[in-house]
């Protein structure tokens, strides 16, 4: 694991531009650097050693040094693909899963990516052709930014902040990412709050040639549901694919841990890998803590588990570095709560197994039982479904109007992900300049597009592999864990897993009762059945308490009223928002900490650099 960067062009200087960048990722990779140079191309390293340590250098070449890589990720098919690398006539000088890239692009071209299990984003520099071309995996486990300057470089890196250190980058704040954002939660798309970066979509590629930029997809996931096993068949498919998984996940020569919550996932993962370690947070509130329980289930299956409580003002404290880790605003709570138990684990390991990806795969989340309840609802006309809709949307919030306002719509015109915050009234209410050129619905109608004539689950589950899962997910992930040096690793994400998963036939996926229902019975097999059946809960925060009290308040008051906030807000508006959830009135708290992150991310990027 480790953090790349890189320009095209011929500066002056290039030398110092490169270590630049490359020291503001230096979070990303402590065990070492990597700098290449040459006519037209700059590329950079920071290096965390996880395989062969001693060999695995980079910029790394080719036998005649016409290509060169840098990488950042993990292939765990590696000896597999350098076997057959061999066999065609290559040589390696390693034992670095970093070289399979070289002679892999050297003998397949940009069809070598198909090939690659694993997590990853990369730039090969074809120095005879001048020309650069870059990766990024299937499912977007790691991020890749670029940027073309004014005077036609193309700047490329792991994380935004590195483009802060080239002369050729211009700051500029990108307003209609924030219209996203607030019903988003987080940055949606291609597009980030930086005017002209954007992000290399996941199973995506991109080709920088003489000045043109060229950016295709290479692969696409799809839902083909296999109706002829049973419900038992499907299950034991499982166990032998997520243990096959597991074991090639854990290739490292460092120790491996494993985080560990109070959900099947995590504890599916934790007792699959028979790692030595798990690790978890919680809180001092017994509503939001699971450390009792991932103590007890450590026991259960034999391994040492190490708690940590998170105090209210360490999380406070910790909100702007967390944010400018994360390079983009993310209003999800619970990320905060990860940068610890990130933190915690890297004390003691190198890498770590997560549970993500495991709800998009085999249909966890609590929203997918919605196409089951109430379906009667949805057979009454249109017209009356969106009649009673608007009226409930001009109610004050009481049980059950949210439902009449979701189901006034139909399913590709209100489902946008996981998340879907605020709608263009409330933001036309508190935003000073609202366009409402974009609406959020613009960027999911597509992929509800591509899955015409299937059935509501799989149109949100195919909607949330490529918004939610990206976009809040696997960017918390990644950002929070390398903030602390640490690599996670993320089995359920692998695209021999997605293979299985997707035939999985939906009635074994989500009913109007449970959700995950063949990877529960799987799990199952392995783990108590009161964490299997487990009802999700996500990693509970207690933020919406905390915003009650005094204190905390106080906080969000200071920065609803400040001179950021006048810039974009009615800040009247803010304050009424706050003051409705501190007496109770209304649970305002989701709408305020949206608010309240952007402010705290917009002052570490365009007010203190």
């Amino acid at each position: 694991m480790c953090g790349i960067a890189g320009f095209t062009g011929n500066r002056e200087e290039k030398a110092v531009i490169l270590k630049k960048m490359t020291d503001a990722i230096l979070h990303r990779g402590p065990d070492g650097e990597g700098h290449f140079l040459d006519e037209g191309i700059a590329l950079g390293h920071r290096r965390l050693s996880i395989i062969d340590l001693e060999g695995g250098k980079q910029p790394m070449f080719n036998e005649d040094g016409n290509l060169a890589v840098v990488f950042n990720g993990e292939i765990y098919n590696f000896q597999d693909l350098a076997g057959e690398l061999k066999e065609a006539g290559h040589t390696f000088v390693t034992h670095s899963d970093t070289e399979v890239l070289v002679h892999g692009y050297e003998e397949w071209g940009k069809e070598m990516i198909s090939r690659l299990r694993g997590m990853f984003t990369f730039a090969i520099w074809d120095k005879e052709n001048k020309t650069l071309f870059c990766a990024r995996d299937h499912f977007g486990i790691k991020p890749l930014y670029y940027y073309l300057t004014q005077e036609g470089e193309l700047l490329f890196a792991s994380e935004i902040k590195a483009f802060l250190e080239h002369p050729g980058f211009v700051k500029e704040f990108n307003q209609s990412q924030l219209e996203l954002y607030l019903t988003y939660q987080y940055s949606p798309g291609e597009n980030t709050f930086f005017q002209g970066v954007k992000k290399l979509l996941p199973a995506h590629c991109m080709t920088f040639r003489e000045g043109t930029l060229q950016v295709e997809r290479y692969w696409e996931p799809s839902f083909n549901p296999d109706e002829s096993r049973s419900l038992e068949e499907w299950e034991t498919a499982i166990e032998a694919r997520m243990k096959e998984s597991v074991e090639a996940h854990k290739i490292a020569d460092v120790e491996v841990g494993s985080f560990l919550s109070s959900g099947v996932d995590s504890s599916y993962m934790a007792c699959l890998a028979h790692v030595d370690k798990t690790f978890t947070v919680g809180f001092a509130d017994k509503k939001y803590d699971e450390t009792d329980y991932a103590a007890e289930f450590s026991k259960h299956i034999g391994v040492k588990n190490f708690a940590y409580r998170i105090t209210p003002e360490e999380y406070w404290e910790n909100l702007s570095k967390i944010q400018y880790q994360m390079d983009e605003p993310l209003a999800d709570a619970a990320s905060v709560a990860l940068y610890f138990v990130n933190r915690e684990a890297a004390r003691q390991v190198k890498v770590c197994l997560s549970g993500e990806g495991a709800d998009e795969f085999f249909g966890g989340y609590n929203i997918y039982k919605e196409p089951f309840t109430v379906s009667w609802y949805d057979k009454l006309p249109l017209w009356f479904r969106r009649l009673v809709g608007a009226v409930a949307q001009q109610l004050p919030p009481v049980r059950g109007l949210n439902f009449l306002v979701r189901r006034s719509l139909p399913l590709e015109e209100r489902y946008i992900g996981n998340t879907n915050l605020m709608t263009e009234v409330q933001k036309k209410r508190l935003l000073k300049e609202y366009s409402g050129k974009v609406k959020p619905t613009d960027l999911s109608k597509p992929y509800f597009a591509k899955t015409k004539g299937q059935d509501p689950v799989t149109r949100m589950q195919y909607t949330d592999l490529h918004l939610w899962m990206v976009g809040d997910i696997l960017l918390k992930a990644d950002k929070m864990s390398m903030a602390n040096s640490l690599e996670l690793r993320v089995p359920f994400l692998d695209k021999e897993v997605f293979a299985l998963a997707s035939q999985i036939p939906t009635r074994f996926r989500a009913n109007a009762q449970n959700t995950k229902i063949a990877m529960r019975g799987a799990a199952l097999r392995s783990i108590p059945a009161k964490t299997a059946d487990k009802k999700k809960l996500g990693f509970p925060v207690p933020v919406r308490a905390w915003l009650r009290e005094e204190q905390y308040a106080a906080l969000v008051r200071e920065k609803f009223t400040g001179e950021s906030a006048a810039r974009f807000f009615n800040t009247r508006a803010l304050e009424k928002m706050l003051d409705q959830h501190v007496s109770g009135k209304r649970d305002n708290w989701r709408q305020i900490w949206c608010v309240f992150i952007f402010l705290v991310w917009y002052e570490e990027y365009f007010v203190k650099r």
